[in-house]
């Protein structure tokens, strides 16, 4: 005898609440996302097979490019923002409330101290690389070598910072000294990478990293 043939139902799920959590998530990550910034001066950075992520935070970064031009950026807004007051102070050059507050946002910039406060005054879209000259940078601990004390003010006011936040935050870990690091093109020079290391080496800061792009396999 023939066996009965049972006949097998269709399945069907109902897709409507994995579509509302895709959305749901979709909209939480384009919420919270931070758009990558253009950067003033693109350089060409040598390649290597380093996989080692710099911090986001606690971090100085000294760009070279363009023939010898230096620009100089903070990533935490509120060292900016203590490192410029700092600066105001050494160098005696007032900035008004609104220049604090344009600078705290200030990714980066390359100018001399004294020409700082009419990058500021421009429109934001306008701070482009080619109207700034670079940081002044020379081989003496002098006001001459302004990138010696921006770094040296960037790094008493990370640790001022960090002190006041492990004061104010119960579960705070300091991140210890501040972090630098060079990012320069391939084909700069070597003397002015030179001054650069040596206005490093002068404040101590013998420990530092250079920026390189991905080398892909032949």
């Amino acid at each position: 005898m023939g066996k009965a043939k049972i006949k097998r139902a269709g399945t069907s799920i109902d897709m409507t609440a994995m579509c509302d959590v895709s959305f749901l998530l979709l909209t939480f990550f384009v919420l919270t996302a931070t758009a990558r910034q253009p950067e003033t001066m693109p350089v060409d950075t040598p390649a290597s097979t380093t996989l080692d992520k710099l911090p986001d935070d606690n971090l100085a970064v000294i760009t070279v490019g363009h023939g010898g031009k230096v620009f100089f950026g903070i990533k935490n807004p509120n060292v900016r923002e203590m490192t410029l007051k700092q600066m105001s102070a050494k160098y005696q050059i007032p900035f008004s409330a609104e220049d604090y507050e344009k600078f705290k946002f200030m990714d980066d910039f390359g100018v001399p101290i004294k020409q700082l406060r009419g990058l500021l005054a421009l429109e934001k879209d306008k701070r482009k690389e080619d109207v700034q000259t670079g940081i002044p940078v020379d081989s003496t601990e002098t006001e001459s070598n302004e990138l010696y004390h921006w770094v040296q003010q960037a790094r008493m006011a990370s640790v001022e910072f960090n002190r006041d936040r492990e004061a104010k935050e119960k579960n705070f870990v300091d991140p210890g000294q501040m972090k630098v690091a060079i990012k320069a093109d391939a084909k700069e020079k070597y003397s002015i990478m030179n001054l650069i290391i040596e206005t490093l080496r002068n404040q101590k800061q013998n420990k530092f990293s250079f920026v390189t792009g991905l080398r892909t396999e032949q």
